[in-house]
């Protein structure tokens, strides 16, 4: 289908490909010691962040990308720095890759605890209603919400059979805001993770499964900074952003730490915003 599916960070999405932060040994610690986690769109980017936050805090971690290479390269960071890893190759808007990717989760580490459903396209064709096609809507759709629906729909299962867990589902701060710099295929389908993660959040929360909706902000990428090549551009967006620069991929993995621990054990059902503010502004600081 001719893109890799990741996380999107830049205003209305985009693969993220800032660098990520090495593991450091030295800073391995336990708030996810004894849980399998899987992460979709682990190549790069939030993906691959969080991926490696999730080995620094004790997690056992399952690399999915359709870049195998890339998921393969993060796996080996993270083995490299003690911890446990494995990758897997997977179209996300396929149901048997997505399929697969569970059971491979079980088969190399006996369970599955947390799944980051965090693949996902932003495509340089989407546009309004009058000038997106109908194929690039398609396949957003495919892609953005079909792949959630798919983790949720094989992942649930193995939660289940491990006696609950965590769900994180990523979404995106223009599910919950307009913008008039459209991709509104992007935008459709974030508003679908919202909807169908406050559905299931309600569904599954006496099974102690707990599923959240993460709503990054725009983020410092090398994608967005293409699309933002100029002054003018970037400060178009950051002018609505009261902290005043674009946010990091790490940010957004420490976020998602949190939500995949029992810190978070209350928390279900949420629209979590990492967004610097964007979505609580009306008029930003001078």
């Amino acid at each position: 289908m001719g893109a890799s599916y990741r996380a999107m960070g830049p205003s209305h999405g985009g693969t993220c490909r800032s660098r990520a932060a090495p593991v450091d040994p030295g800073a391995m610690t336990s708030r996810l010691e004894g849980k399998v986690a899987l992460v979709t769109g682990a190549g790069a980017g939030i993906g691959l962040e969080t991926s490696l936050a999730f080995g620094r805090q004790g997690a056992k971690v399952v690399l999915v990308d359709k870049d195998e290479a890339a998921a393969e390269s993060g796996a080996e960071q993270l083995r490299a720095a003690g911890a446990e890893a494995t990758a897997i190759a997977a179209d996300v808007s396929r149901a048997a890759d997505c399929e697969r990717m569970v059971s491979g989760a079980e088969e190399a580490f006996g369970a599955l605890h947390v799944l980051f459903n965090n693949a996902g396209i932003s495509h340089m064709d989407d546009a309004d209603a009058v000038e997106t096609d109908e194929a690039v809507w398609d396949l957003t759709m495919n892609v953005n919400l079909k792949g959630v629906f798919l983790g949720c729909k094989y992942g649930i299962p193995a939660l289940r059979r491990a006696g609950g867990g965590s769900i994180i589902n990523t979404a995106s701060f223009v599910a919950v805001v307009g913008a008039a710099t459209p991709q509104l295929a992007y935008t459709a389908s974030k508003g679908g993770v919202l909807a169908l993660s406050r559905e299931l959040a309600v569904i599954h929360a006496r099974e102690e499964i707990r599923v959240n909706a993460l709503c990054p902000g725009p983020l410092r990428t090398e994608l967005l900074m293409k699309y933002l090549d100029t002054d003018e551009k970037r400060q178009r967006r950051l002018v609505h952003v009261p902290m005043g620069r674009f946010g990091e991929a790490r940010e957004i993995a420490d976020a998602v730490v949190f939500l995949a621990s029992d810190e978070s054990s209350f928390v279900t059902g949420s629209t979590f915003l990492v967004d610097g503010g964007i979505t609580a502004a009306y008029v930003t600081p001078e």
